[in-house]
């Protein structure tokens, strides 16, 4: 009999694959499906000069947000800071450099990534220079487009309900969001889980995230974010 390919690990068996000037990339909306345990993990790691990328900075002790409050992030791409005061003042102090990027344009930046596009093309913002901001432009049957450049990182890190040993992952409602994007555009992908279940628990129709696109796996001390939920 064949054994299951294991991916689970120990968050102390991770915490060296988090190093100083790397690119994280992170699911999450508003903290909500921002794994709380890794995000933790990753300020026990020391790692700092951290480049981030996600939809939002959650909120200053939810989510991303402990990592830019804590002063680790050096660079953020995201979608907007609004619930998370520290990441404007820090902005404004020169502390933190932002790359603001509109919220779809970002999913599907994202998603290039994963699948191998190098960018896409978008006429959102190409006569408004906060989103332009110098980005090359091209023009198709007589219309002008931004080249966004596709995003990928050294480490994704993402939320899930459950998975199975070989990494395949299903979420929770509104918890999924981001995270089967961020899952495949990242060189190492670890996924924090509520519960791992057997092969064969989970039925394919159910599967998000296949588990080609997950490295590691680690089970969930609980979530942080129920309030925002709620």
């Amino acid at each position: 009999m064949v054994k299951p390919f294991n991916k689970k690990t120990s968050f102390d068996k991770i915490k060296h694959l988090f190093t100083n000037e790397m690119t994280i990339m992170y699911g999450g909306f508003g903290g909500i499906g921002t794994p709380p345990g890794l995000i933790d993990e990753i300020l026990d790691s020391g790692a700092e000069n951290l480049h981030l990328i996600g939809n939002d900075t959650g909120f200053p002790d939810i989510g991303i947000g402990k990592i830019v409050c804590a002063g680790r992030a050096k660079s953020i791409i995201t979608s907007h800071i609004g619930s998370n005061p520290v990441a404007g003042q820090l902005m404004t102090e020169g502390k933190l450099d932002i790359e603001f990027s509109p919220q779809g344009i970002l999913a599907e930046r994202i998603r290039a990534g994963g699948v191998g596009i190098p960018a896409i093309l978008s006429d959102i913002g190409t006569e408004n220079s906060f989103i332009a901001n110098h980005k090359p432009k091209v023009k198709l049957e007589n219309t002008e487009y931004l080249i966004e450049t596709a995003l990928t990182a050294d480490i994704s890190i993402v939320y899930a309900k459950q998975a199975d040993p070989y990494g395949n992952l299903i979420y929770d409602k509104s918890a999924r969001n981001t995270n089967p994007l961020v899952a495949m555009a990242g060189e190492i992908t670890i996924a924090e889980v509520e519960e791992i279940v057997p092969v064969g628990k989970l039925h394919p129709d159910q599967i998000v995230t296949p588990g080609v696109f997950v490295d590691y796996i680690v089970v969930s001390e609980g979530v942080n974010w129920k309030w925002v939920w709620e």
